[in-house]
């Protein structure tokens, strides 16, 4: 059998089966939910109906059994079910309720059975599936397959349905690609932003402010800081204007919008009094207001592009089971921008924007990936509109030789997309950026300019984020980084520690403050511990950039001993001198230490 990401998910639906025969086998009373392949492994959903909660020590147990039941050379045989509601009978009679409810949705599908069978012809175990699976259990390698973890899940992902366990696992053709796997997750563990968000003091959520909001502690909110302070230069440079916009509105303008229409249940409200039927919504989205500022003024084609961006803070509910750190939260600041422009102007413009995130990307050392969103089923518009806009986004990345991928009718339905997926450090992709254009809005608000020929004509509209939310980016960063961050975002960017505080203090103090003054982020590090133990934690546990170890030498000639993060010494320089080379690598905002160059 080829080797490829098509039969590697096969191989890992065909192990999911038997993990959950061997589930069955061990634990009786488990009833089966879905077991379906992802990107990377498989899992399965259980209902152990005797309240059993399963334990690393189960998921050990599970896999020795696999390897038995792999070890058997089973078949998997594949049969067409002829009477489906005797199988749906037979499911309920076997206490399958979930199978039976499957079975149902899909009766008129012609479904299938997947069949394990010994090498008499006797049937093991048999699991309601489409498939296609592997001919026998002889493909599946006893030490190519590890179970991972075990989590909850809600039936059909709907929170008023029961809560099922999850199993988590992943298979490989061969142990060495399992093994690299493995060592991946060990490192995607040591980056989880979440501890890291701990560790270093970054930030935290609280239950008693409420889900998915994120307190940005002092160190996180100066990395912040130094991202909106290039955010804002940025645009100013390439022709946007800033604006600010209120965090309510009357329902009213969501009803123009037509997010009360598509979005309702994921918008919060606000009754502004028992005695008033007017009813506020907390905004999900920024894009109303920059349309009603652009209603404020007339313009001509002359004026167009316009230009207009926010660091816009939005709401959005949340399943409380989704919420997760940083990266999954419902409130962030989108770094939004929408781009009102003449037809003619389109090419231009995604151009101009797929350059601001190259360049943006470059700065945090991050490759990306492309993808076109074309129209869906369901959409808004003309057709002839749609395939113009399509034209336009392919002509834009051609025109550069872009290489991106099509997804085929996964558009929204107000327009097409360019969604930027970008590649950390350990190779994971991530969604950032995003350039929309959007048909419904336009529309819907009524907004024109009046063009060459005199005439009033509706302009085109590209909403547009770089890093997408700001909690996000910044979770991806800290995963990015591992924590490390380069000199230019770290919140504490040299530490100084005197070899004695009786003797070398006021020295110490001397150079942190010419530190400070030349607007470095120093801290001093008079505490009582020893020396050795301060530059330690300072480079490995706080993840400094740099410590400037100061003594009897460095105070005679004005010099400081400079160790780095992740290299050790690399010298004595003058106070001067260092701080011009620190600043040097602050301003061109590199990724390494100067000292690597």
């Amino acid at each position: 059998m080829e080797k490829n990401n098509e039969t590697l998910s096969i191989l890992r639906h065909s192990t999911s089966h038997i993990m959950a025969q061997a589930v069955q086998s061990l634990f009786p009373s488990a009833k089966l939910a879905i077991g379906p392949s992802t990107a990377e492994g498989f899992y399965y959903d259980f209902d152990l109906t005797d309240g059993h909660a399963f334990t690393q020590e189960d998921l050990e147990k599970i896999e020795e059994k696999m390897k038995e039941i792999v070890k058997q050379n089973l078949t998997f045989e594949r049969y067409e079910i002829p009477d489906v509601q005797a199988q749906i009978d037979e499911f309920k009679a076997q206490g399958e309720i979930y199978k039976a409810e499957l079975l149902e949705e899909h009766r008129n599908d012609n479904p299938t059975l997947y069949i394990t069978k010994d090498k008499d012809g006797n049937a093991l175990f048999n699991d309601l599936c489409a498939g296609p699976h592997l001919p026998n259990t002889s493909y599946i390698k006893a030490n190519a397959f590890k179970l991972l973890k075990v989590a909850g899940a809600y039936w059909r992902g709907n929170e008023k349905n029961k809560m099922l366990q999850r199993i988590y696992a992943t298979a490989y053709w061969n142990k060495e690609d399992l093994q690299a796997y493995l060592t991946f997750l060990e490192e995607a563990e040591k980056r989880d932003h979440r501890k890291l968000g701990k560790q270093l003091d970054l930030f935290s959520t609280r239950e008693e402010m409420g889900g998915g909001l994120v307190l940005w502690h002092p160190n996180l909110a100066c990395v912040r800081e130094q991202i909106e302070n290039y955010w804002r230069e940025e645009h100013r440079k390439r022709g946007y204007v800033i604006v600010n916009t209120p965090q309510i509105a009357k329902s009213t303008l969501w009803e123009i919008s037509g997010h009360m229409d598509h979005y309702k249940e994921n918008m919060f409200f606000i009754q502004k009094d028992e005695d008033s039927d007017d009813q506020y919504v907390v905004k999900p989205m920024n894009c109303p207001f920059h349309i009603l500022i652009y209603q404020a003024n007339r313009y001509s084609y002359r004026s167009l592009p316009l230009r207009m961006a926010e660091l816009g803070t939005v709401y959005r509910k949340e399943k409380s089971g989704a919420l997760s750190g940083l990266t999954r939260v419902q409130g962030f600041t989108q770094d939004d921008a929408h781009i009102f422009c003449t037809p003619e102007q389109l090419v231009d413009e995604i151009n101009a924007i797929i350059d601001f995130v190259a360049d943006t990307m470059a700065i945090f050392n991050m490759e990306f990936e492309v993808e076109l969103s074309t129209r869906p089923e369901s959409f808004v518009g003309e057709i002839e509109n749609w395939d113009k806009a399509e034209a336009g986004l392919k002509e834009a990345m051609e025109r550069r030789g872009m290489k991106y991928d099509i997804n085929e009718g996964d558009g929204a339905f107000y327009g097409p997309k360019i969604d930027f997926k970008v590649k950390d450090a350990i190779g994971r992709t991530w969604q950032c950026a995003t350039i929309q254009l959007d048909f419904n809005l336009p529309a819907r608000f009524d907004i024109k300019y009046q063009d060459k020929d005199g005439q009033l004509k509706t302009p085109l509209m590209l909403h547009r984020v770089i890093f997408g939310s700001m909690e996000r980016f910044h979770g991806i960063l800290i995963e990015h980084y591992a924590g490390a961050f380069p000199t230019w975002l770290a919140p504490t960017q040299v530490n100084v520690v005197p070899i004695s505080n009786d003797k070398h203090t006021d020295y110490a103090e001397t150079v942190y403050k010419k530190l400070r003054q030349a607007g470095i982020r120093a801290s001093l590090d008079d505490r009582s511990e020893s020396m050795n133990y301060k530059i330690r934690e300072s480079l490995q546990d706080k993840k400094i950039p740099y410590v400037c170890v100061v003594g009897d030498r460095e105070a005679q000639e004005g010099t400081v001993a400079v160790r780095a993060r992740g290299i050790g010494q690399i010298g004595t320089f003058k106070i001067d001198e260092f701080i011009s080379k620190i600043e040097e690598e602050i301003h061109s905002r590199a990724n390494q230490s100067f000292a690597k160059e």
